[in-house]
C-alpha cells in the first residue's frame, strides 16, 4: 500500500509529491500531459500585484517556503530551475511614479518595492519616466522542472503515464483502490482537468486562458524582467518570453489570432525595436473567482483530497498550499478558511 496516489504532475502535483517524499511517504503519481498550463506558464514569482500596487496574499510566507523548496529540488534533480532576476515596472507618467512611492510607504509593500528609481537605459526600450524595481523576484523554468521531475519519477518507478480512469476508483472505508494500487489517500491536482472529476466538479474553477510568445529581438538589450501590461523575460541569445493574455471565455489551449494581435500590440507599447514571433502557445490556468486556491478534503470521503486553483501564481503558491494540505491530512491542522473548499457548497458524489 502507498500513502498517496497523486493525480496530476504540474506545479500542484509536484509540490505535494515533494512534501510527501520529504516526510518519508510512499507515493504514486498519475499524469498523461493533458494539462499544459504549468508547462507553458511564464513561471514568474512576484510578491506585488503591479496593476493595483498591492501585496500578493501571504507573500512573505510563500516566498520563504518557495525558496527552500526550489533550492532542494535543484539539488535533487541536479538542474537549475530557479533564476533570481529583478522585475522592473516601466512607468508611463509622473503620476505612476508617485503611485509607486505611495505604495512603497505601506508596511506590507515596503519589503518588496525599492524606493530608488531605476534610470538605466535599455537598448530597444524608450522609458523617459524610468522604472521601479520589485525585490525578491525571478522566474522558475517550469518546462524544465516538469520534464526533469517526471524523469525522476520514472527512474524511481513512481509515475504512471496514463489518463486517470475515475470509473475504476473504489473509495473504501479505510483505503482507496485504483486498478492494482491500494492507497491511504488520493490527491487530485489536475488543474483545469478538474471539470471532469466527479468528486470535485461542482467547485467553481473558472479557468482563464493565457497566450504567450517566444520572440527574437536582437536589438533588445535586456537582462531584467520588464513588467507592464505584459512581461518581457530574457531567455538569452536575443530570445524573450512575453505574456500573457487573459481570456475568461475560451477554454481551449489553442493559440488564437485575437491573442496574437493583443500581445503584439502590447509589446509595441513597451519596446521600440523590431521583433519576430518564434513561438506562440496557450494554456488554461486553473483560476477561481475569489482568487484563492482550492485546498481540502471531500465532504463525504475523508481520504479524497484536492489541491487546485493555483491560477497565475502557481510557482509561489504551490509549495505553501501543498504544505497546508499535507499538514491537514497528517497532523489534523485545519487549512486556512480562505483556501478551504468548505467555503463552497460541494454536492455528494452521485
Amino acid at each position: 500500500m502507498v500513502d498517496y496516489l497523486i493525480v496530476g504532475c504540474g506545479l500542484a502535483g509536484i509540490s505535494f509529491s515533494e512534501i510527501a517524499l520529504a516526510n518519508n511517504k510512499k507515493i504514486i503519481v498519475v499524469d498523461n500531459d493533458s494539462q499544459n498550463s504549468s508547462k507553458i506558464a511564464g513561471g514568474l514569482y512576484n510578491p506585488v500585484i503591479l496593476k493595483r500596487f498591492s501585496e500578493v496574499w501571504q507573500a512573505q510566507e510563500q516566498l520563504l517556503l518557495m525558496n527552500h523548496f526550489y533550492t532542494d529540488l535543484e539539488k535533487k534533480l541536479e538542474i537549475k530551475v530557479d533564476f533570481k532576476k529583478p522585475i522592473l515596472r516601466k512607468f508611463f507618467s509622473v503620476e505612476e511614479q508617485n503611485n509607486w512611492f505611495a505604495a512603497s510607504d505601506k508596511p506590507a509593500l515596503a519589503p518588496f518595492l525599492s524606493t530608488s528609481i531605476i534610470t538605466k537605459n535599455y537598448s530597444g526600450i524608450d522609458a523617459p519616466y524610468h522604472y521601479g524595481e520589485v525585490l525578491h523576484t525571478g522566474y522558475v523554468d517550469t518546462a524544465a522542472l516538469l520534464e526533469n521531475y517526471k524523469k525522476y519519477l520514472l527512474q524511481q518507478e513512481l509515475l504512471l503515464q496514463e489518463g486517470f480512469d475515475y470509473d475504476t476508483l473504489e473509495v473504501l472505508s479505510d483505503s482507496i483502490r485504483y486498478k492494482n494500487i491500494e492507497t491511504k489517500h488520493i490527491i487530485f491536482a489536475e488543474g483545469f482537468g478538474m471539470h471532469v472529476n466527479p468528486y470535485f466538479n461542482d467547485l467553481p474553477l473558472d479557468g482563464t486562458k493565457g497566450e504567450l510568445f517566444i520572440i527574437k529581438a536582437p536589438d533588445l538589450d535586456l537582462d531584467v524582467i520588464v513588467n507592464t501590461s505584459v512581461f518581457i523575460l530574457p531567455l538569452g541569445d536575443g530570445l524573450f518570453k512575453v505574456g500573457a493574455t487573459y481570456n475568461w471565455k475560451d477554454k481551449t489551449d489553442l493559440p488564437t489570432e485575437e491573442g496574437k494581435q493583443e500581445l503584439t500590440d502590447r509589446i509595441k507599447e513597451i519596446i521600440n525595436c523590431e521583433f519576430e514571433i518564434i513561438e506562440h502557445f496557450a494554456g488554461v490556468r486553473p483560476t477561481v473567482r475569489d482568487r484563492r486556491p482550492l485546498v481540502g478534503t471531500h465532504a463525504h470521503y475523508k481520504s479524497v483530497h484536492i489541491l487546485n486553483g493555483l491560477g497565475t501564481r502557481g510557482v509561489m503558491l504551490g509549495p505553501a498550499m501543498a504544505k497546508e494540505l499535507f499538514d491537514s491530512i497528517e497532523n489534523g491542522i485545519p487549512v486556512q478558511k480562505e483556501i478551504d473548499i468548505n467555503r463552497f457548497k460541494l454536492r455528494k458524489k452521485k
